[in-house]
């Protein structure tokens, strides 16, 4: 799979399956305007997909009757997807949690997607890979305190899954072999192997089965 990270100005895209762009390209995104005509932030997603010919995941910030998320647009060939928000909230913040976690089959693979505070969580990116995503995009602000690039390093590497990250102006890449890229350049394009694997381990638990032994 091939994912292109945009975070900064940019007409034209390298061939690629995905295309992740940051909170900046649609930025809010009110849902009774979208409904009565008002704007086309959601369209604009769709135009991405359909122009680069991708899948485009599309951070912004979205209201509804009051309440404001943090969520991401995924748009394939020109066609909205759907839409899926940050599941944790941390006290002192403004926005309202959402209720599921983003995963989405595209022509190029299962694609989860991960939004800003989640990356803290191990078990977003465990169900995730237990669900057989290709990969994790995942959108942030920033990586303020730089122990998200570390967290999908280790994820990837746990959880057999590589993890790509749109984080303000920086693009991360972390394999499932353990390696982590980093670019500032507007367009980076990362290139997953593609490669599906699972290691038997076994577990012995006192009082399990007959002789405490369970396998996976």
């Amino acid at each position: 799979m091939k994912v292109c990270v945009v975070t900064g100005a940019a007409d034209r895209l390298p061939e690629c399956d995905v295309a992740l762009f940051g909170f900046e390209r649609l930025g809010d995104v009110d849902y009774g305007d979208e409904l009565s005509g008002k704007s086309e932030k959601l369209e604009e997603a769709a135009r991405l997909s359909r122009t680069h010919g991708c899948c485009a995941v599309c951070g912004c910030t979205t209201y509804s009757r009051g309440a404001v998320r943090r969520s991401a647009a995924v748009a394939e060939r020109g066609k909205l997807l759907g839409i899926c928000d940050m599941t944790r909230v941390f006290g002192g913040e403004k926005y309202k949690s959402g209720a599921d976690m983003g995963l989405f089959f595209t022509r190029g693979g299962r694609v989860g997607v991960c939004i800003e505070n989640d990356i803290y969580f191990p078990e977003c990116i465990s169900s995730l890979a237990a669900c057989g995503c290709d990969a994790v995009v995942a959108i942030m602000e920033q990586a303020k305190d730089g122990i998200p690039p570390l967290l999908a390093r280790a994820y990837a590497y746990l959880y057999g899954v590589p993890v790509v990250m749109c984080a303000g102006r920086t693009a991360f890449f972390a394999s499932s072999d353990g390696c982590l890229a980093t670019s500032t350049r507007p367009v980076t394009l990362f290139e997953t192997d593609g490669k599906k694997g699972c290691r038997l381990v076994t577990l012995r638990l006192k009082g399990a089965g007959e002789d405490g032994r369970i396998d996976y």
